[in-house]
């Protein structure tokens, strides 16, 4: 512990936060490079309150699951949509093709992040080119996202509850298809007021689909510098306590804009290809989870944060809803 730690813990009279004391950052699929850094943001977190808290996470694989208890594959939002029943069959057979051809890129640890950037944008670009000239009703997208509410991962509703209980902001950053994401998110009960959701939006010209919202948002550019002006951007951007979770080692930077002081712990779920990974994520993020399919983990952080932010402000205890200007905001 620094001096800082040190007197910052010692005017708090609550204490300092050792990792080991953390049940959740003590288990064997639980990794990390630095464990001191850790420890040192968590009790920056803790001290800071959660009026300086935001969350940042990915969508696919991240709120939802890489994989279920029974074996079944869990759809990404793209996956939903293709599997709506009136798309042209031409465009699941291109759209078939397009997955096959890049996701494997996606994911491939060996490629070098600018060569992905150029891929990434093919493959949206050639999406948005087929998502475009014949009608669709969005009702279908929550007929299937319905099949998929059950597949968030363990206790992901308790995090999203105490995110708004605690009035943290929460942006969900997706590469994938907006209309999917917050259909899951509404049909799960999660569509809280403080959720806030960035992502590929279907868009229409004369009764039918074309293409997508700009702008585009991929795996390599989903950050907070395409948030600049908004309004959700002047909620967000004092609030320099930051937990950030994603899946893959692109959505590490999806804190990328906020101020150089800013107090970032990444949290990197690891399914696909662990020990090829493993190096690059460690490296990329504070928190290695491999193949968790829980929320268990920022949860633990909330709950260090809650706890602190409860002895403080004793009348709090009991929570409250989230402020007008909150609410307004989202």
């Amino acid at each position: 512990m620094d001096a800082v730690d040190s007197s910052r813990s010692q005017e708090d009279g609550l204490g300092y936060v050792h990792i080991q004391d953390i049940p959740a950052l003590n288990q064997e699929h639980c990794k990390m490079r630095d464990p001191q850094r850790v420890e040192r943001i968590i009790n920056e977190f803790v001290c800071g309150g959660p009026e300086r808290m935001q969350l940042v996470s990915d969508f696919d694989y991240t709120i939802t699951k890489q994989r279920t208890d029974d074996g079944l594959p869990v759809l990404s939002s793209f996956g939903i949509f293709n599997e709506c029943k009136s798309l042209p069959a031409v465009f699941k057979t291109e759209t078939d093709k397009l997955f096959h051809k890049y996701r494997p890129i996606e994911i491939d640890p060996h490629m070098p992040k600018a060569e992905k950037i150029q891929y990434m944008i093919e493959w949206w670009t050639k999406s948005g080119e087929l998502t475009s000239g014949f009608p669709f009703d969005q009702s279908e997208i929550d007929q299937m996202a319905s099949k998929f509410k059950h597949a968030l991962r363990d206790r992901t509703h308790e995090l999203f509850e105490t995110l708004l209980r605690l009035q943290i902001p929460v942006l969900v950053f997706s590469a994938g298809l907006g209309n999917s994401v917050v259909s899951v998110l509404r049909q799960a009960n999660i569509m809280y007021p403080n959720v806030k959701v960035i992502s590929n939006f279907l868009q229409y010209r004369d009764g039918l689909l074309a293409g997508f919202q700009e702008p585009m948002i991929h795996t390599f550019n989903k950050n907070e510098t395409v948030l600049n002006g908004s309004e959700y951007y002047d909620l967000v951007h004092t609030r320099d306590h930051i937990i950030v979770m994603g899946d893959s080692l692109g959505d590490a930077d999806m804190a990328a804009g906020v101020p150089a002081s800013s107090h970032i712990m990444k949290i990197g779920f690891l399914f696909d290809h662990v020990e090829a990974n493993m190096d690059k994520y460690m490296n990329t993020f504070d928190i290695v989870l491999v193949d968790d399919q829980t929320m268990d983990v920022p949860r633990a952080l909330l709950a260090l944060i809650e706890q602190r932010h409860q002895l403080r402000h004793p009348h709090l205890a009991n929570g409250s809803s989230a402020p007008p200007m909150l609410n307004a905001a989202l």
